[in-house]
């Protein structure tokens, strides 16, 4: 009966942040005109900090606790994720576009911030001056991104903003939190009953789980023609979860790892280059480019239960 009750549990969440992913990336687009504020630059802030918010609750939880391959693994997995299986899945569904801003700036950045955590935890500890250089960089970027305002091309006309869209921005914001929350629990009760380890559990079905929220935001987004939100949530959320996230656990405390997160680091800069390259060639992520994503994405998944 409880395993019964755990896929009822899954099956409502995954509806549940459909519903979110759908009230939040409308909203954010009205507002984003409203404001003049650039779709990108939505999908970079307000929307990636707020998929990312499960990614935050799990590792500042497990910094709290000293349980630092959980807290760092978390975020290096769920970010492999974001651009294998969800960005690859979603370009597989529907091609992306993108422009020269998101390359050269936000994934060039990305790409840097990826290299430097490697170079941070080479010797296995995070310490606190690394948290705080990590967390500084994230608010320089996003002072960057305030005064220096993109926009990228939609095929689908914004209508103008209702006077309930900030707070309907904010509700679809908490479905997808409270949706991916539950699915997490119960994805980790199923794959217990099956005799999955906790350390696999770790590494695939909690970051599977609390990267939940970026795939139905960006699918959605996608499916709508909001390219440049669907794009900008991956690639923002995975600056807010490196830079933004593990900046602050690292300020909490010092964060030791084991000797797996070296062979981890390699492969998320790995794939942040090839997603780059991927961008840059037709200023799109093509189909084929997406399966190649979702292959590099299971071929990871492999190491990790091997």
């Amino acid at each position: 009966m409880i395993i019964i009750k755990d896929i009822v549990i899954l099956l409502v969440s995954i509806i549940v942040i459909g519903k979110g992913a759908v009230w939040l990336v409308d909203a954010a687009a009205r507002v984003a005109k409203h404001f003049g504020i650039s779709e990108l630059v939505i999908g970079l802030t307000v929307v990636a900090f707020g998929t990312s918010a499960p990614e935050f609750g799990v590792t500042i939880l497990a910094a709290i606790r000293g349980m630092g391959d959980i807290s760092v693994g978390n975020i290096v997995g769920s970010n492999i994720f974001n651009l294998g299986f969800i960005l690859g899945g979603t370009a597989i569904i529907h091609s992306l576009k993108t422009n020269r801003t998101i390359v050269f700036r936000d994934g060039i950045f990305l790409l840097f911030g990826g290299i430097l955590l490697s170079v941070f935890l080479w010797d296995l500890t995070l310490s606190k001056i690394e948290g705080i250089i990590l967390f500084t960089l994230l608010i320089l970027y996003l002072l960057y991104l305030y005064f220096n305002k993109e926009t990228i091309e939609t095929e689908e006309p914004t209508h103008a903003m209702y006077r309930w869209d900030p707070i309907l921005l904010f509700v679809g914001i908490g479905l997808v939190i409270v949706g991916s929350h539950f699915l997490v629990e119960s994805a980790v009760n199923i794959a217990r009953f099956m005799g999955v380890s906790d350390w696999v559990i770790g590494a695939t079905i909690i970051a599977a789980g609390t990267s939940a929220p970026e795939f139905a935001t960006s699918l959605t987004a996608a499916m709508k023609s909001r390219y440049g939100m669907s794009v900008g949530n991956l690639i923002g959320s995975d600056i807010f979860n490196l830079f933004g996230v593990l900046g602050i656990a690292g300020i909490m405390r010092n964060l030791s790892v084991g000797h797996d997160a070296h062979i981890n680091l390699i492969i998320l800069s790995f794939m942040i280059a090839v997603v780059l390259i991927f961008m840059r060639t037709g200023w799109v992520v093509s189909r084929k480019e997406g399966i190649i994503l979702v292959m590099i994405g299971l071929l990871r998944w492999i190491y990790s239960f091997s």
